[in-house]
């Protein structure tokens, strides 16, 4: 025997995920994206407050809807002049790239046969 509970009975409540941001992160960046259908590109605005943390906003609105605010603090060791946003088909897409540190290698052909380090004393 089966029952069958019409779904607005298991969930009363309306629950909608409205202005919800999806953080992803990968090897090269941390990428933000947010579902912000009906406002124009011109009223996105992505800044960098102290060097600690990202603002993701609309321009100041009359209309309800089309307000949007979030605050995140950004991960360490990123690189911040190399912070892009994108906004398509109601979707913002902030990558935020990691700073990457590369090796440092010394070609053993190129160290003199004796080397020295000379350092001033504090």
């Amino acid at each position: 025997m089966e029952f069958l509970v019409p779904s607005n009975l298991l969930f009363p409540y309306n629950i909608t995920l409205q202005n919800y941001v999806h953080w992803t992160e990968t090897p090269q960046s941390h990428i933000f994206s947010a579902d912000i259908p009906g406002v124009r590109k011109e009223e996105l605005r992505v800044e960098v407050e102290d060097s600690k943390y990202l603002i993701i906003r609309t321009e100041e609105s009359t209309e309800p809807d089309r307000k949007f605010m979030r605050k995140f603090r950004l991960p360490g060791r990123i690189e911040i002049d190399g912070i892009s946003a994108e906004y398509e088909n109601g979707v913002l897409a902030v990558t935020v790239p990691r700073l990457i540190r590369r090796g440092l290698h010394i070609d053993p052909a190129v160290v003199p046969e004796r080397l020295e380090v000379l350092a001033r004393a504090a």
